[in-house]
């Protein structure tokens, strides 16, 4: 049973710091999805996410011996200024182990509540690694951000006030997932006193941690993490919140890049508000769940669970919600290199609106087009790619291929010069890449690529994010592919072989 926890979630000390945060009925996304669709807002906490509900009754219910050694916690993000929000008003010594890669307003705004930075690592996990190296060294105690019965205890206040506001019957609350504290306290919650609501987890399709483990029947390391929801960027659900999930949560959608950009713009529609991506996920597999079931005339509800997005991010999450909503279609076209061929193809699309339209010649018989076309849904879009196929034109669907939507379309116009055979640059591989992003961040991965090959190929775009992506294309004779798959996996950094890609073959190679 799970009393005790209950009983953590009604005695949480919460209100001292948070609010309790509307819920708002989402009128446009209500009239598309034909259900009454409700926001719990957890974007307008004062740190402008939840984690302040858990971090405060976590560091409230310490001892008085434990307050005055202070506190430490890892995070590169919300958890962070949730632990020195909540350290600052009970007077608590606060230390924050950051990665070097944290964007310098959330560095700034962890010092602005009073918490010690420390700077350390590329990445979360090396964050952690030191936080518990100081933790030993000084004595501090540790504020989990979300393995903690009593920092689920207060993430479980949210459920409380979802049944104290919406009285009305509820078919389903979503819920975002990154190591579980949240819906780990607002499951146990409402199952408890309304077991007949549904409670789905949401999760990124590249960080599904919670999906894993309830597939295995038990907790797994997820191999690499994706980090563009990077609030729920999680490689193993935690143990408590593990064991209350899988008690009372009844399914977990995966949703893409694309759909948590769409639902970005969603929010952006009915609030004029911005959340981060991970704030964004719950209305992205609410989406997608009405989608799939087919749902209708019910109350569906989305827990916004935070706001804290650099303003630079917004250009990729702009080019990208259209796709998301499957308002836009990026095709490959391959038409002939002949007078007259454009104004032919162009007439093909009809009137159609034409987002994007890059072009390269490639060969004196055929030459290869990226377009993206407005479309009105999925089905429009493979009605379109049939339309072309059934004119005679060759047609890859490009609007689920990653590489193309982060580098291609920046660089239809650089094919690589044939060696007489057809086969363009000899030996060349293609990979993608992301590495912690910081000042000089560029030059240390060029110079720890070193010089044994060549560079054929290199494209970056800073994106706003703690993470910078990079294509690089290299000549590497066969020979020599084992050697370099090992030094690329020493090298440390995500990366996948894109040398297969039909959007390379098409506009590059």
């Amino acid at each position: 049973m799970p009393a005790r926890t209950i009983k953590k979630i009604l005695q949480a000390r919460v209100y001292d710091v948070a609010i309790q945060t509307p819920i708002d009925r989402a009128r446009s996304l209500s009239r598309r999805l034909d259900n009454a669709i409700w926001l719990k807002r957890e974007d307008l906490q004062p740190v402008f996410s939840f984690k302040i509900r858990g971090a405060y009754n976590k560091i409230a219910n310490l001892t008085d011996e434990e307050k005055a050694r202070g506190v430490i916690c890892a995070s590169a993000g919300n958890h962070a200024q949730g632990v020195a929000l909540a350290a600052n008003r009970l007077g608590i010594k606060a230390v924050i182990v950051m990665p070097q890669t944290t964007p310098e307003i959330k560095v700034s705004a962890v010092r602005t509540l009073g918490g010690k930075v420390v700077l350390h690592g590329d990445a979360f996990d090396e964050a952690a690694v030191h936080a518990r190296e100081l933790m030993e060294k000084h004595g501090y105690c540790f504020v989990h951000p979300y393995d903690d019965p009593e920092v689920i205890a207060g993430q479980g206040t949210i459920g409380m006030e979802i049944l104290r506001q919406h009285t009305d019957p509820l078919h389903a609350v979503f819920v975002p997932v990154g190591g579980g504290g949240l819906i780990a306290g607002v499951s146990t919650y409402l199952k408890y006193l309304r077991p007949e609501i549904k409670i789905i987890g949401v999760e990124p399709d590249d960080s599904n941690c919670l999906q894993a483990a309830l597939k295995a029947g038990r907790r797994v390391i997820l191999p690499q993490v994706g980090l563009f929801a990077d609030g729920v960027a999680v490689a193993q659900i935690g143990k408590e919140t593990f064991r209350l999930a899988r008690k009372f949560v009844d399914d977990v959608i995966t949703v893409s890049t694309d759909e948590i950009c769409a639902a970005i713009k969603d929010l952006f529609d009915d609030t004029r508000s911005i959340n981060e991506p991970a704030g964004a996920l719950a209305v992205a597999g609410l989406k997608k769940y009405v989608a799939r079931s087919g749902v209708k005339n019910e109350n569906l509800m989305a827990i916004c669970s935070g706001a804290n997005v650099n303003f630079d991010r917004l250009r990729h999450i702009a080019e990208r919600a259209e796709i998301g909503e499957n308002r836009e279609s990026v095709f490959a076209v391959t038409i002939p290199e002949q007078p007259g061929s454009f104004r032919k193809f162009c007439q093909a699309l009809g009137k159609r609106s034409i987002t994007e339209f890059n072009y390269r010649y490639a060969s004196a018989s055929r030459a290869h087009v990226y377009v993206g076309v407005q479309t009105g849904g999925l089905q429009q879009r493979k009605e379109i790619a049939l339309m072309l196929v059934e004119k005679g034109y060759q047609v890859e669907d490009l609007s689920s291929n990653e590489m193309a939507k982060l580098h291609i379309r920046h660089l239809v116009g650089g094919h690589g010069p044939s060696n007489g055979n057809g086969q363009g640059i000899p030996d060349e591989v293609l990979y993608r890449f992301e590495f912690p992003e910081r000042p000089g961040a560029l030059m240390e991965f060029l110079l720890k690529l070193g010089e044994r090959w060549n560079i054929s190929l290199f494209h970056y775009r800073n994106h706003g994010a703690a993470f910078g992506r990079i294509l690089v294309g290299l000549q590497v004779p066969p020979r020599d592919r084992a050697t370099l798959h090992r030094y690329f996996k020493e090298l440390g950094y995500w990366h996948v072989d894109e040398s297969d890609n039909p959007a390379y073959h098409l506009f590059l190679k």
